[in-house]
């Protein structure tokens, strides 16, 4: 009867667990890890979904999913009603689903998991983007054409974004990607066993059905500049093009045959196939005992890559302690069943090459941890005398990465800071150019997947309304 006191919902604590490959299997193949809930357990974990009114978990996402709406339709099993109030604001559901820290973002906020674990906002998402993909990806609504034409530098997770809401916006998008295959780090960065290639290549064909146009092998600042594109056609460009360029330690021996990036590592793994030599036509050396130089997501894919590719030992060697780590706590706690061992406290001074000048070991320094510093983390501090060998052959250095100089060194008027990043409005992503944005890891530094996204569909919306400003086409 209308009117009627509903009883109390049941409360249930903990997630329903995620299925996943045995360690010892997967620590040899590159398939999927995470093998993702089946109908009935997707049900049950949206049922633990306590509808708020106030909905908090909105508040962490950087896309503004309508997530009480779309789990609420989930427990359901309308997944069709799901996805679509997904793709509202998601143009990549089925890459957010497995790639974002939702522990830190939207799940962090779960009122729920105040006293209990959150509801898995992420593999809810996952499921209901799987079930699409299998069976045929549902038309979305695109407005009329405006006569207006975009150029999109970059096709990562920003520039994806941002193409696809004009695209629905009306307007005519073309993005340039500078390598052979579209999907920035999606590609070339995060590993097929985390994110397999395929899932990239469905959201990038979902893109093209909007009408977006995607060039390969085009590397704005080479082939053409942003100034050339806005002069020869297009009323505003965005750029997207990430932090691809790899930090280094700066210590003797870096330069030493064995010591890879973990940009040129994971490209030639993941985009270049290399872990299928020589059936690629990419080799990757690996040695018997791997160090990765870092503690974020980045490392953690290295290391696991590593173990994958061959290597008897893989290690993390960090700075800080297992508390400080940056990585999602999933990652680590994969990267652990699988076997990578952690040198905590650590840092190298100096690798070690033989005659031929390939890897033979790496001297460290152990450290302790002092008072915090500007991140809140608390700094590492050397321990005077404390040297040893650490007997290694191949070393990993994923320490971060800045921008890329190239676009922003070919654009007159584009202004950027002390590290080269493009300066723009982190609002609207609009910089000192007129008719130019920006937005992603060029303009904040290396951040999330969805981070990225978040820039691409804020800076979308107000290109929509520069573009929408210029009057009609004439």
């Amino acid at each position: 009867m209308t009117g009627e006191k509903q009883p109390p919902k049941t409360i249930i604590p903990q997630k329903n667990p995620m299925p996943a490959q045995d360690p010892q299997r997967r620590s040899k193949n590159f398939e999927e890890v995470a093998l993702g809930y089946l109908e009935d357990t997707v049900i049950a974990e949206a049922k633990r979904c306590l509808d708020c009114k106030n909905a908090p978990c909105r508040q962490g996402c950087p896309v503004d999913v309508d997530i009480p709406a779309f789990i609420r339709l989930a427990a359901e099993g309308d997944f069709a009603g799901a996805i679509q109030k997904i793709k509202e604001t998601n143009a990549l559901p089925a890459i957010c689903g497995r790639v974002c820290p939702q522990e830190s973002q939207c799940e962090k906020f779960c009122t729920l998991g105040k006293k209990h674990e959150p509801v898995a906002i992420g593999r809810i998402e996952r499921y209901c983007a799987d079930w699409e993909l299998a069976r045929g990806v549902m038309p979305q609504r695109v407005a009329p054409p405006t006569g207006r034409r975009v150029a999109v530098v970059g096709s990562g997770p920003a520039g994806l974004t941002c193409a696809a809401d004009l695209a629905k916006a009306g307007h005519r998008v073309t993005v340039f990607e500078a390598l052979h295959v579209a999907g920035g780090v999606l590609m070339y960065g995060i590993p097929e066993f985390r994110l397999p290639k395929r899932v990239v290549q469905a959201e990038v064909e979902n893109l093209k059905k909007l009408g977006v146009g995607i060039e390969v092998n085009a590397v704005v600042g080479k082939f053409a500049t942003v100034d050339e594109l806005l002069n020869g056609g297009f009323d505003a460009v965005f750029i997207g093009t990430g932090a691809g360029l790899p930090y280094f330690m700066k210590i003797p021996g870096e330069n030493a045959c064995g010591v890879y990036s973990a940009n040129e590592f994971l490209t030639r793994t993941n985009l270049m196939k290399a872990y299928r030599f020589p059936g690629s036509d990419t080799p990757i050396r690996v040695g018997r005992k791997v160090a990765v130089l870092g503690g974020g997501n980045v490392a953690m894919d290295s290391a696991r890559t590593a173990l994958r590719l061959g290597a008897e030992e893989s290690w993390i060697v960090y700075r800080r302690s297992v508390h400080e780590l940056p990585a999602r706590r999933e990652e680590v706690e994969h990267a652990v069943e699988e076997g990578v061992k952690f040198a905590f406290l650590t840092s190298p001074t100096r690798i070690i090459h033989d005659g031929n000048y390939w890897v033979t070991a790496m001297e460290c320094l152990r450290y302790e941890l002092g008072e915090p510093d500007a991140s809140g983390r608390r700094s590492p501090v050397p321990i005077p005398g404390t040297e040893f060998v650490m007997d290694v052959d191949t070393v990993v250095v994923a320490i971060g990465q800045g921008p890329n100089p190239l676009v922003p060194r070919t654009t007159s008027g584009l202004e950027v800071n002390r590290k080269g990043n493009i300066v723009a409005d982190p609002a609207t992503g609009a910089t000192s150019k007129p008719g130019v944005y920006a937005g992603g890891d060029i303009v904040t530094g290396a951040a999330t997947v969805i981070l990225a996204m978040g820039a691409g569909r804020a800076a979308a919306k107000a290109m929509h309304s520069y573009l929408t400003q210029k009057g009609p086409v004439r």
